[in-house]
């Protein structure tokens, strides 16, 4: 098979990436190698901060702030009123199910493939309130089935439905837009959890037709770890949606029983928030917008695409990924070896990976009757010689050298 060669551009996307020089990082799923302007925004922050005291540092740079949601609204095909930044994706996603008055008997509709958050975060919605699960059916070559998911909107009425748009274990990448299709039709509020597409694909969160969407700084989007957003659709604003609980700076407090909301997204954010992290996360922003997220999804996805190719001729290795659309992640069995003792091997090789255990997706590892996985998660500053290293050091280890 013929690796995907090379572009011009990569010798500078690696000489923004020190780490490059020290190791082979094919965990992009799991927190990138960040490039070095993300590192200069954040370390430039905490200097200023040093210096003048936190209030006084994020009074001086908060026109930096709103260019830091300016770009993360670019790069979801939004605005900065629809950016509320987020501690973490996960703070975002939880921000977003609070805006809804759940009781006994409200279904939540979501796929097999959900990450494992997020299906906690429904199950405990569903002890603690009566809230029912119902996770609509996969297609036969993988992914949710849009056509299910109409008709269990259609039947039931849901409170909300909720996708994971690449899980977390496997390559697939879900049909959200389908999926929003339904959602506008029958006007239920929809929720994607974009953490590991948000970098690696190009978005348009309207034409996707979502009410929330959140994601996460630490993956293909290649920011600092601790910091997310969430984007807030205007009929959602337009419809006064907010959190369960709003702090002084999503809301105003005006009289002693009365409180007015921030009129944009920000009303989903919270009063104490990293201001570095956030500057670090706008660099990480901008910088992708400047790589081009097409050109980042051709050239992870082309990587990805060659790593499940030779991991498919390894003895002993069984490629996971199903679905009719494959991105960036790569998932493979070893045959009777734990995957995190490969990837503790491999990481002694200076060779990062990442290893999926059955609890991180029990619906999806259980019917691929895996208990664990090695994943690959290429990113457009890797190169075909490091999939090569990752791949004949995972063959050696599976035919038994350690």
């Amino acid at each position: 098979m013929k690796p995907p060669p090379d572009v011009p551009e990569l010798a500078r996307w690696r000489a923004d990436t020190p780490g490059c020089e020290r190791i082979v990082h094919l965990n992009n799923a799991g927190a990138s190698l960040s490039p070095r302007p993300v590192r200069e925004a954040i370390r430039a922050h905490l200097d200023l901060e040093q210096e003048i005291g936190g209030y006084e540092a994020a009074d001086a740079r908060d026109e930096a702030a709103g260019s830091a949601a300016d770009d993360l609204g670019r790069l979801v095909g939004g605005h900065r009123r629809n950016i509320a930044l987020v501690q973490n994706s996960t703070t975002g996603f939880a921000q977003a199910l609070g805006t809804l008055d759940f009781a006994a008997g409200d279904l939540i509709v979501t796929s097999l493939a959900d990450y494992a958050s997020n299906q906690i975060m429904y199950l405990s919605l569903a002890h603690r309130l009566g809230v029912e699960v119902v996770r609509a059916p996969d297609l036969p070559e993988g992914g949710v089935d849009p056509g299910a998911v109409r008709e269990l909107v259609r039947r039931h009425r849901p409170m909300l439905v909720a996708m994971t748009w690449v899980p977390t274990n496997s390559g697939l990448v879900q049909d959200v837009a389908a999926i929003g299709a339904v959602c506008r039709e029958a006007e239920v509020p929809y929720l994607v959890d974009a953490c590991q597409a948000v970098g690696q694909l190009p978005i348009d969160a309207a034409a996707i037709g979502c009410d929330y969407l959140a994601a996460t700084g630490r993956k293909f989007l290649r920011g600092p770890r601790g910091i997310g957003f969430l984007y807030v659709a205007d009929h959602a604003l337009a419809r006064g949606s907010h959190p369960l609980l709003v702090d002084m700076h999503g809301a105003t407090w005006t009289d002693p029983d009365r409180y007015e909301l921030t009129p944009d997204a920000r009303r989903f954010e919270q009063f104490e928030i990293s201001r570095a992290l956030v500057l670090g996360l706008g660099a990480a922003a901008h910088y992708a917008l400047g790589v081009g997220i097409e050109a980042a999804r051709d050239r992870a996805r082309a990587l990805a695409t060659y790593a499940r190719q030779r991991l498919a001729e390894v003895p002993g290795v069984r490629v996971l990924d199903r679905g009719a659309e494959l991105g960036a992640i790569v998932a493979a069995e070893v045959a009777g070896r734990p995957a995190l003792e490969i990837k503790l091997a491999l990481r002694a090789r200076g060779i990062n990976v990442s290893s999926p255990s059955r609890e991180d997706a029990v619906i999806d590892m259980d019917a691929k009757g895996a208990t664990s996985a090695i994943r690959l998660s290429p990113h457009y500053y890797n190169t075909a010689a490091e999939i090569d290293a990752a791949v004949e050091a995972i063959g050696e280890l599976v035919g038994g050298e350690k």
